[in-house]
């Protein structure tokens, strides 16, 4: 009889790319809904981006179960603080603190949480964007992404900072917008609805079921050859 510990090998069911940037006036992260189950479009409306707190959102790409497990010990938390009249508020900066923390323990136990997360919102009244992965690798920046954006999103928007470093709301929509349609051209795992998140000194505003298809031409398709 096998007493073993089974631990998770691979993802069964994943999301794919998130993209953040920090703008002039706050932060914005965006993420697609597809949970792919191998390759296939399984789950159409996965949300794989919230609201943790007024200063902190949190958007994660890899596997699905995972991030439905993170999001439950992360709201536990925050109505811990609540209920316990912690006065501070969970912010950006303590909550990428703490997944960094989280994320290598479960790596050194043989047993990581398959994520790549990127926390937006803001530390100490100052915009923040960072970035940890499964084994506790962290980092902030001014633009994050995971999976293929990490290949096509942060070239297009370090491209805009070079033509205009502060961007304002509108132009930072606009470009996580024009990301999120290469993307979707690119990635066979990409999905045309997605979610945005606007993390401002006011709060954070979520903005779901958007949608790509009127801004996607799929007849360039036929221009494509030499892969029949």
């Amino acid at each position: 009889m096998n007493t073993g510990k089974s631990h998770t090998m691979y993802p069964s069911t994943s999301g794919t790319s998130v993209v953040g940037l920090v703008y002039d006036g706050g932060v914005m992260l965006a993420a697609d809904s597809l949970g792919s189950y191998g390759s296939l479009a399984r789950f159409r409306d996965v949300k794989r981006l919230f609201k943790v707190t007024d200063k902190a959102a949190l958007a994660c790409s890899g596997d699905i179960a995972d991030y439905q497990f993170i999001r439950e010990v992360i709201e536990q938390k925050v109505r811990d603080d609540v209920c316990g009249g912690y006065t501070r508020e969970l912010n950006a900066g303590a909550l990428h603190c703490w997944l960094t923390r989280v994320l290598y323990n479960r790596r050194s136990r043989f047993d990581p949480l398959w994520l790549e997360c990127v926390v937006a919102g803001y530390k100490d009244d100052e915009p923040f964007l960072g970035y940890v992965d499964k084994i506790g690798t962290a980092f902030e920046a001014k633009e994050v992404a995971t999976g293929f954006g990490l290949h096509f999103a942060v070239p297009m928007i370090r491209e805009a900072r070079e033509k205009k470093q502060n961007l304002s709301c509108d132009e930072a929509r606009k470009l996580l917008t024009e990301c999120l349609k290469v993307l979707y051209y690119r990635d066979c795992r990409a999905h045309f609805k997605y979610q945005l998140a606007d993390i401002t000194p006011e709060g954070v505003t979520i903005h779901d079921d958007l949608n790509l298809k009127k801004e996607t031409n799929w007849e360039v398709a036929n221009y494509i050859s030499g892969y029949e």
